[in-house]
């Protein structure tokens, strides 16, 4: 079984700055040993990296048209949070510094989600489950 050490996902922006300060917005952070005026490379964790790239640079790594994310749906990008009320206020969060709704809340009981879109349109999900539920 194959495991990856580390994950990087690449995400097209339109305007690296306007992305730069909604994420930091959230309390994120970038490696600056990654960053440039066409990248910038978001830290989800110790392991998992959000690549930011802006559209014309993005284009060198793809021979296919970069979708508009806010019109069509890529990918939905989801990180785990510590319980109901964190998912609650990171959401609202993502909201007043410049994110959209994207669905309602998604409640299963034992399963909590809240979702936004970032500046570009990109989707992201929140969601804290009961330890307890998946044993």
């Amino acid at each position: 079984m194959v495991q990856a050490k580390m994950t990087f996902i690449t995400l097209p922006v339109k305007n690296l700055n306007t992305s730069v300060d909604f994420f930091t917005a959230l309390g994120f952070e970038f490696n600056p040993q990654f960053t440039d005026e066409n990248a910038t490379c978001l830290i989800l964790n110790d392991t998992t990296f959000v690549m930011l790239v802006v559209e014309p640079f993005f284009k060198n790594f793809t021979k296919k048209d970069i979708s508009d994310a806010t019109t069509t749906t890529e990918s939905i990008l989801g990180f785990s949070a510590e319980n109901r009320d964190e998912v609650d206020a990171f959401v609202e969060k993502a909201l007043a510094s410049g994110g959209s709704v994207s669905n309602d809340k998604v409640d299963h009981g034992f399963m909590y989600s809240g979702s936004f879109q970032d500046p570009d349109g990109h989707l992201w999900e929140v969601m804290y489950m009961d330890p307890n539920a998946v044993q």
